[in-house]
């Protein structure tokens, strides 16, 4: 039965804030791997962005670090392009752009080479005056540069370690994920990041955290007397966290090749998602309160066992992806993954957790859904019919078109009595008069303000991977030499619809 729709508008009030967003420091925004994908494509669109709307502070400076750029000149030129192609905002304004070009530093040199680092020095002793001496690294570079970039940042005096209050001038690095390959690969690089720099200091960066549909579970979950009360076993039935992609790898098959949709969306997003949704209130809004009911969360949820991964965990590969650019022709590497998790807790014990995701898939889309449990006992008369009364389901949908929908059952007009699924939808798109900004561009004025909520601390990465471990050890094994095939544009394979179905659920259809 597919439920109709009815739009719900929202009231924005006078949109006083709770909780008043703190100016951000003046500072120096440092690139390494400013030419890179990541830097073209996210980064400089987010800074770019953020000047338009006035939200960079007032003297701040943005210096790339990188091997091919000669100066300043040639590296705006090539961002500039970039710009053109990636920013959300179009056309672009030049007067912006030119006053964004005009902060641009370049510093040209190799992460191994000790004088690029000393020349790194002198360009940021040289806008002291101007940034205060704050400084804001970015790591947009694989992760087995994150300890030479560290070590030679230390080297050079251009980090130290905070004391107990973090006092300006400040330093912070932001690195990206994979925080790791596994649990021990995790542990090892936090322990050289903790050698250099306090936790505080550090900001693992992880993009979903950023948008602003996540942000809201907190305030849907917590602002709203209805919702708490029922958040628990006694009410919901099963949980969905579904991240979809429509695209294969497009050329990054030598990347994918080593993360497989395991490292690449489960361990991070889709944990963190959950962790959100899972955690107890925390008693203030401050960052480390809600760290540390996320790090509860992911200690309480059950350890896979060996022998369990091939019942709970069902893997995919999309048909052609061996045939893409640096990808085995023999490859196993899952492109698709679903499984079930489980919260052993008192709020949650017995609540199935189910997670998917995967690449070349029927939609793009990344959403929660609660799905409620039945109504307990019939009063409509045949016990059958009665049975097709769909149970409520609150859907937030993080991507594409944001908001947050509830399936309620209604009575459909007419002399008989008929029951029908209505969603009561609310758009972002719709119901307020801005748009959300990008996920980066968020991030990136939490970690120059110091806010470290929207961030992973090392514990939550560690107990993440403590869950995947299990099933990145049975994927390793000798036997496993075979992968399910789907085909493109399909919801996975066959094996994932029989995870929810021997249980008589069934996931959320994609298409």
């Amino acid at each position: 039965m597919t439920p109709s729709q009815v739009h719900v508008a929202a009231d924005a009030g006078a949109e006083r804030p709770l909780l008043r967003a703190r100016t951000p420091d003046p500072c120096a925004i440092v690139l390494f791997g400013i030419t890179g994908d990541l830097a073209r494509r996210k980064l400089v669109p987010a800074l770019y962005n953020l000047a338009l709307s006035n939200a960079l502070p007032e003297d701040y400076a943005v210096v790339g670090f990188s091997r091919s750029a000669a100066d300043a000149g040639e590296l705006a030129g090539v961002l500039r392009e970039a710009l053109g192609e990636f920013s959300r905002t179009k056309p672009i304004d030049e007067d912006v752009w030119e006053g964004f070009a005009r902060r641009l530093r370049v510093v040209t040199g190799k992460i191994d080479d000790s004088e690029s680092f000393r020349a790194l020095a002198r360009e940021l002793g040289d806008l002291e005056p101007v940034t205060g001496g704050n400084r804001l690294f970015y790591l947009s570079t694989p992760p087995s540069a994150f300890p030479v970039i560290l070590r030679q940042l230390r080297e050079v005096g251009l980090v130290r370690r905070a004391p107990d209050r973090e006092l300006p001038p400040w330093s912070r690095v932001i690195v990206e994920k994979p925080f790791g390959r596994d649990r021990a690969t995790a542990g090892e690089l936090n322990e050289i990041v903790h050698d250099v720099l306090d936790e505080r200091q550090v900001y693992r960066i992880d993009h979903y955290l950023g948008k602003e549909t996540v942000q809201n579970i907190l305030v849907l979950r917590f602002g709203n007397t209805i919702f708490e009360p029922l958040w628990n076993r006694n009410h919901i039935d099963h949980v969905q966290i579904t991240m979809a992609e429509s695209i294969g790898v497009e050329g990054r098959g030598a990347f994918y090749e080593e993360t497989g949709v395991l490292r690449d969306i489960v361990q991070n997003h889709l944990l963190q998602v959950l962790a959100l949704c899972a955690m107890e209130p925390p008693v203030s809004m401050e960052a480390d309160e809600i760290r540390n009911m996320k790090a509860q969360v992911l200690r309480s949820l059950r350890k896979i066992q060996a022998h369990e991964v091939d019942d709970v965990v069902v893997r995919g590969q999309y048909e052609g992806y061996r045939a893409e650019r640096g990808v085995a022709a023999d490859s196993v590497v899952p492109t698709y993954l679903a499984c079930v998790a489980h919260i052993d807790n008192w709020r949650w014990q017995g609540v199935p957790f189910y997670l998917r995701a995967g690449k070349g898939l029927a939609k793009r889309v990344t959403e929660v859904s609660f799905h409620f449990k039945p109504i307990p006992f019939c009063l409509y008369g045949d016990e059958a019919m009665c049975q097709l009364i769909p149970a409520n389901v609150l859907k937030i949908r993080i991507q594409p078109d944001e908001g947050v929908s509830m399936q309620i059952a209604s009575k459909i007009p007419g002399e008989d009595l008929s029951v029908g699924g209505v969603a009561l939808d609310f758009l972002y798109s719709e119901a307020f008069d801005r748009k959300p900004v990008e996920a980066y561009e968020r991030l990136l004025l939490d970690a120059m303000r110091g806010d470290a909520t929207l961030f992973a601390r090392h514990d939550e990465v560690e107990l993440s991977w403590d869950f995947c471990a299990p099933i990145l050890e049975r994927w390793q094994t000798a036997d496993f030499d075979t992968v399910p095939f789907y085909s493109r544009g399909s919801a996975g394979p066959d094996e994932s619809d029989s995870l929810l179905a021997r249980s008589g659920r069934r996931w959320v259809p994609l298409g």
